[in-house]
Parts: structure tokens; sequence; C-alpha cells
């Protein structure tokens, strides 16, 4: 772990001027009351004229291969103008350039039940469900992969023929250090095995597009896209158009949590169906369709093994994990690093190993879920960390402020940690919860657990190689004393839109209704990448920054022209300019504009942002590599019914390091809701489908949101936010993310608590009531009343092996006592 110095960048941290004027003020969203309204445009509210409603027909197989398809009746059938199947598409296409293996219709055959064969264009949703009744498919069996160790091990038939690995879609291992001769010596290590469900990430808003074609040969598409820009850069290469062909806009979006980070076969087939058709085309998936769609958070068994000293200095750790990826690869070549490259901090490691190994399966394709890739071994690896903190007798929040890895640092895996307020954030949880008074003295069935976490605040390269900035923006004053701000940032909720607009109210003096953002246009904005990696803080937060700046200096020096006095002199604050040394010599913001209007002609800047070299120097070192990273400590309080098996968390309190909070209150509401997000997938969320012999093998067991469960708000615990003030060196005014980090620990925390509850470690989720009462029967840890086995309150339980399989080593190592 080397230190290192730290890099300030020209249009970094440092405050424009003294106090910040809207940065860290809470206020709420800019856009908030067109949303309440109603006013607020979605991708489904556009309605054009002549526009036509398009439909998939989906597979009802698993794995098989497509003999023929028939669509004369269907294209008989009143009413319906088009039919499309894959051959009229049939370039591949993946949002990672290294791994194309989607076609936006199956060519040849199918992968999963859900694939989509063919699409129908007519008058009215009715008519294209009932062409769909009409389109015959002749298929022929393959074998089904639904279990990933078979899909490693079997390799005939293969999911994708043209893959040379057979079923793998991608195997990483890396090594730092002596992992096994320092276990090996460890006098303490745990050993278990850990597995994570699969969850969807159901947003309010299903996917939808529409596509236009203009008569001057424009192809317009509006989609509930959270990557706009590699939905224009897929779509010119599957239609084979010409890039300035195409227009992609993002309206308003009902959540996405990475679930609409894809380019989709509805864009490409809405796209294609208007140029078939000559008329506008809508595609609006079901809310079944969302699930079949899906891309959500992977399947992961994983192995572990943990190793510290008598003093609780981690010594080694070594992971072993296998990806179910269903049936593409999405971003699961990012996955299979993130699954090992983003676990070295807040503890430090001096050795470490992972082996990822992501395997094809015939389930819908997974993909990024919020927090992705690390939500799954931070589960493991936290469980870990308490259980050595509990074989040693050490109080498992001192447990981790002993390894904290500090700041300025490098990790094991080369990855630069600039600002670190993890243990800030130690101190704020431990305190709100009362921890000390709580830890191994609550009642019994009831306890109280924490876990600690980091994560990336953007990702130091764009999906495909280039040198261009990977966020944009452009800034235009108008006469009104109106700032019109340009952006290609994707809103899905976190409130992007409102983060350009604060920083540029701030950077030129105005109030937040002066600055109007037009977003997420291919036409009118500069390229951000998307919304994804919590990037957008950091890298349109230093853009907006930049452009900001160097319109504020020659509006400075009009101004000062006119006042008779230095353009450093000049402050812009609250809609006005004015003498900082002699506040009687003001004028309004929109009187200043005109100044330098006729001064400097038209006024407008542009501002860009690009990551520095980050991550270590062997391949996939760049992988997981950011220019900050966020830090975040949970504790939760659980109770457990020892007759249902039901956990039910009070209380969960969270704190985060996200650098300086440039809106509080929107800050406060990511952690919260990533917090709530987490307590789901632990408790609540399964995304499965039927396996073995039955005829509906394949099948998603809970396609709708009837039956695939997420918390209402009788099922939300009370959840606490602390926000942590790191400050860090690369952050616009030091901001990190806060999107996705909040989220890890509060899995792992509330299976630490369910241990100091009733002396059971639960290492499968998710906790259903079921689940739960089986391992508490097969540990002993109900009596004949129904009551809890005692715990010591000496690091809260007595040691105990797994619950869900066979013991795990827990013994000391090295002759230790």
């Amino acid at each position: 772990m080397n230190e290192r110095k730290v890099i300030n960048r020209t249009h970094g941290p440092d405050a424009p001027h003294g106090d910040f004027t809207r940065v860290g003020k809470r206020a709420r969203k800019v856009d908030s009351m067109a949303v309440a309204t109603g006013a607020a445009v979605y991708t489904d509210d556009i309605a054009l004229p002549g526009m036509l409603h398009a439909k998939f027909l989906r597979s009802t197989k698993p794995h098989a291969l497509i003999k023929s398809i028939h669509c004369d009746k269907a294209l008989a059938l009143p009413g319906v103008h088009a039919v499309l199947v894959g051959e009229e598409l049939p370039v591949k296409y993946g949002v990672i350039p290294w791994t194309p293996d989607e076609n936006a219709l199956a060519v040849g055959k199918v992968r999963f039940v859900g694939d989509e064969v063919a699409a129908v264009a007519a008058v009215d949703e009715d008519t294209a469900n009932a062409a769909l009744k009409l389109i015959e498919v002749e298929y022929e069996d393959l074998h089904t992969y639904l279990d990933p160790a078979e899909a490693a091990e079997r390799h005939e038939p293969p999911i994708h023929p043209d893959n040379r690995k057979g079923n793998i879609s991608k195997h990483v291992r890396l090594e730092f250090g002596e992992v096994d001769s320092e276990l090996d010596k460890s006098p303490h290590m745990i050993e278990d095995d850990y597995e994570f469900h699969g969850t969807a990430h159901a947003p309010i808003e299903p996917h939808c597009a529409v596509a236009r074609l203009s008569g001057d040969g424009v192809l317009t598409l509006w989609s509930s896209t959270q990557i706009p820009h590699y939905v224009h850069r897929s779509l010119a290469a599957v239609l084979e158009l010409p890039a300035h062909r195409i227009r992609v806009i993002q309206p308003y979006l009902g959540g996405a949590f990475g679930g609409k980070s894809d380019p989709f076969a509805l864009e490409f087939c809405a796209a294609k169906l208007a140029m078939k058709t000559g008329r506008p085309v809508k595609f609006l998936l079901t809310r079944e369709e969302t699930f079949y769609t899906h891309r959500g958070r992977h399947p992961m068994q994983m192995h572990f093994r943990t190793g510290c000293d008598d003093a609780g200095k981690i010594t080694a750790v070594d992971s072993k994990i296998l990806i179910d990826g269903g049936a593409y690869s999405s971003f699961g070549l990012v996955t299979t690093y993130y699954a090992g490259q983003l676990l070295c901090g807040p503890c430090h490691f001096p050795t470490y190993r992972f082996d990822s190994t992501r395997v094809f399966t015939n389930k819908p394709p997974c993909g990024p879920k919020r927090g992705h890739g690390s939500v799954q071994p931070r589960f493991a690896l936290e469980i870990q960390l308490d259980r050595l903190a509990t074989k040693l007798g050490i109080d498992p929040i001192e447990f981790r402020r002993i390894n904290w890895q500090g700041e300025n640092v490098d990790t094991v895996n080369g990855q630069t940690v600039t600002s670190n307020g993890f243990m800030q954030c130690l101190d704020a949880v431990e305190k709100a919860s009362d921890w000390k008074a709580k830890r191994g003295k609550l009642p019994k069935w009831r306890g109280i657990g924490v876990a600690g976490s980091m994560y990336i605040s953007g990702t130091n390269y764009a999906v495909y190689p280039n040198d261009m900035p990977q966020s944009g923006i452009m800034v235009r004053l108008d006469r009104s004393g109106l700032a019109n701000v340009f952006t290609g940032t994707s809103d899905i909720g976190q409130g992007c839109t409102s983060l350009v607009a604060t920083i540029v109210a701030e950077e030129l003096g105005l109030r937040l209704d002066q600055v109007r953002v037009t977003a997420a246009d291919s036409d009118t904005c500069p390229v951000d990448l998307g919304a994804y990696s919590s990037r957008i803080t950091m890298m349109a937060g230093n853009a907006a920054i930049d452009a900001g700046r160097k319109l504020r200096k020659l509006v400075q020096e009009a101004v000062g022209e006119k006042l008779g006095i230095p353009a450093k002199q000049v402050m812009l604050a609250d809609g006005e300019a004015f003498d900082s040394q002699n506040g009687d010599a003001r004028m309004s913001s929109r009187d200043a504009f005109i100044l330098a209007e006729s001064k400097f002609e038209s006024l407008s800047a542009s501002g860009s942002y690009n990551t520095p070299d980050r991550g270590g120097d062997y391949r996939g070192g760049t992988i997981g590599a950011s220019p900050a990273y966020s830090f975040t400590a949970h504790v939760a309080e659980v109770e457990l019914d020892p007759e249902t098996g039901e956990i039910t968390v009070h209380k969960v309190w969270i704190a985060h390091d996200c650098g300086r909070a440039i809106s509080p209150v929107q800050v406060e509401g990511q952690v919260e809701g990533s917090t709530y997000m987490g307590v789901a997938e632990a408790l609540l969320e399964s995304h499965e489908v039927y396996g073995g012999e039955l005829p509906e093998s394949g099948l998603h067991i809970r396609p709708s949101l009837l039956e695939y469960t997420i918390p209402t708000s009788l099922d939300t615990p009370e959840l606490e936010a602390h926000i942590v003030e790191s400050i860090d060196p690369e952050g616009p005014y030091g901001a990190k993310e806060a999107g996705e980090g909040p989220l890890h620990g509060s899995l792992p925390a509330i299976a630490n608590a369910v241990y100091d509850a009733c002396g059971v470690w639960l290492t499968k989720l998710p906790y259903s009531p079921g689940r739960v009462l089986k391992a508490l029967r097969e540990q002993g840890a109900l009596d004949g009343a129904g009551g809890a086995t005692s715990h010591s309150s000496s690091g809260g339980a007595t040691s105990q092996p797994r619950a869900d399989a066979a013991p795990s080593t827990d013994t000391p190592r090295g002759g230790a006592s």
C-alpha cells in the first residue's frame, strides 16, 4: 500500500469564491414540479400522427434452432403494416465492443424463453398481438443449460457456437502476492461458501421506444434509455446508417438502476419498422416483458477464504466466484472483473486473489444493476470480516478500524484511493445506532450488525477506447439573464439535471430559476457517455465547472471595466454582479450579460472532463479504476420470528462519504434509496426460472409485480442517512458519488445482525422465511420451546458453524489458541 501525491486539477474542487451560494444548500430538484404535476413527457407519452404500434413474438423455448418462420398469415391480417424477422437485421451488437453477440431478432436459434423472434407493426396493440398468434415458428430443441456449473463444464451444444470458450463468457484470475502461503501461516482463517440470487430492477416505467423517419432521411429515436450515446452508436452499426442521419433523444425516464444501460431490441426494431413502413412506430414493453428483457443482478456462487493475525490484521483474501450470466454478454466482461477488482477497500489486504468465471446459461441475460458487480462479493466478504472479529473477540467496528486502508494510497491491486472518509462513517453509525449499548446485549431474537463498503465515482475509461472527453457541457448566456445548459447526461431520477444546474448557477452567480437545462439529445448536446458506474457527478460536474468558469471570467472582465475595478474584484451571486469591496456598486446578471455580450459577442463556452491515468499495470488493471472512491458504513437492527422465520429490519443507519454534498437532499435520497434496494434484495426479491424436466423449464416463475415482491411502505425499515464529506481533490468542489455505493453494505449488515440475534450465519440469499427457519433448525438455534440458544455478549455471539452447508473452517491456525 503505497502513499501517493494528491492530484489537483485546474477545474477541480476549489470554490469559485469564498462561500458557496448554491452548492451544499437544501433545495428540491429543478424538474420536481414537472414530475409531480404530470407535465413531464415520458417516452410512452409521445403520440405522433400516423403512429403504428409494435409487438414482439418471443421464444417459448429456452434453447432451440429456428427451422422456419412463416409470417404470411400475419401480414394478411387487416391493420398489419409490417413484419420483421432476424435476417433483416443481421449485424450483431453489444454495448461492450469486444463481445457483440446479440441480434435485434433471433437469427438461427433462440437462447432463452422470451428471446425476441419476430416483430409486428400494426394500427394498434390489439391488432399487433393478434398478428403474433398467426406467425408460425418451427423449432428444434437443444439441450437447456440452467445450472451455471453444468454450463461451465459441458460445451456441447454451445449456447454461442462462435464462442471459442464453449459456454464460458469470461474468466479472470488475478493474484497479488503469495496468497496460499499467507493463508497457510495465518493464525486464523474463515473459509465458506456464499450464494447470491438473481434480482431484477423493477423500475416504475417499462422500456419504451418511438422511432420516426423524416422526409429528409433523418431517423429520430426517442427511448427510455440511460445510455443515449451508446444507443446512437449501436443504431448506426446495426441499421448500417451514417451516424449523422440518426438522432437519439431520451425523454423523462421513470427509473432504470442499470436496467436500461444496454441497447435493446425494441430500439433497433422500432427504427427498422419505421424505415420499412414510412410511419412512426412505438414499442412499449409489458411488465412481463421487462422481466424477460432483464439485465438484472447476476446470481453468484462464491467461495471465500480470509485470514488474519492475532491482532486482527487481515493477512490474505482469496475468492473464487461462478457467475450466471444468462444468455448474452451484456456488460458481463466488466462484471467478471468488478466481482474482484472492487473489493479492495475500505479494509486493506496485503495479499489478494480472485478467480471469477462468468458462464452463459439459457436464462434471461444478466447485466448491470445498481452497484454493478460488487454487491454480491461484498456480501460474502463483510460476513467473513465479522466472523474473524467474532472469533478473536474483537468488536466488528473496531476490527474494521484496525484494517482501514487510509487515504492517498494504492490498494493491493493498484487502484488509487484519494480521499477516504470511512473512519468518519464508522464513527457516525456507531454513535447514531448506540452500537456499544446494543451489540450482543439486545433481547433474544433481536440483533445489530455492521458492514462497510467502497464504490467507484465513474470508470476511468469509456466503454470503447478513445481519447475524447468522457463528458462535455455547453453553456450559452442569454441577454435575459438566463443560462442555457446543454448536456448529454441521462437523468434517470438521480438528479443530474439538478446537479449541472446547481453548478452552473454557482459559477455564474445565478438563482436556479435562471438556469435552463437541455439534456440527452444527440443533435443538440455534447456527448456524455450515460448514467452508469456513478460517473455523472464526477464527470459532468467537472465539465460544468469548466464551462461556467470560462464564462464567469468574461462577465467579470466586462463588469469590472464598467465599474472601473479589477475583474477579480467582481463577484457574481444571487442573480447579481457586484463589487466585492463596495456592495453599493452592483447590477443584475441580465445587465452583466448584456455588457459581456457587447464586449465579447455571443456568449457561450464548452467544458469537458476526462479522467486522470489510473489503474494497475497489468491486463485488466484499468477495470475498476476510478478518479475517486466513495465509502459507506451500515448498521442494521433486526428481529427474527422463531415461529415463522421472518426477519424484520427495524432500522438501518447509513453514513456515506460522498465528498462534498453538492445537493444534500439528493444525496440523502440516493443513500436511502440504495439501502431500500439492498434490504429488498436481502429479504424479498428473487428473479428465477423453472428448472428440471418440467414442460415450463426456463420460463420465468414470477414475471409481475404481484408475484415479484418488492417492499411497500409498510415493509420498509426506518432509514437514517448521515453525510460524510471527505472533499476529494478530483471531484467537482470535492464531490464523489452517492447513487450506488450506499447499497452494498446493507445486505451483509443484515446478515451480521442476524448472527447477533441468534448465533447463526446465513450465507445464502434471499432470506425468505422458509429458508431462515430451516437454517435455524439445522443449526440448533431453536430449543423445544421455540426459543433461541444462548449467545454471549462478548463479540456478539458464540462461534457457530454456518447455517446452510457443511461446517466451515473456523478453527485456529498455526497452533494459536
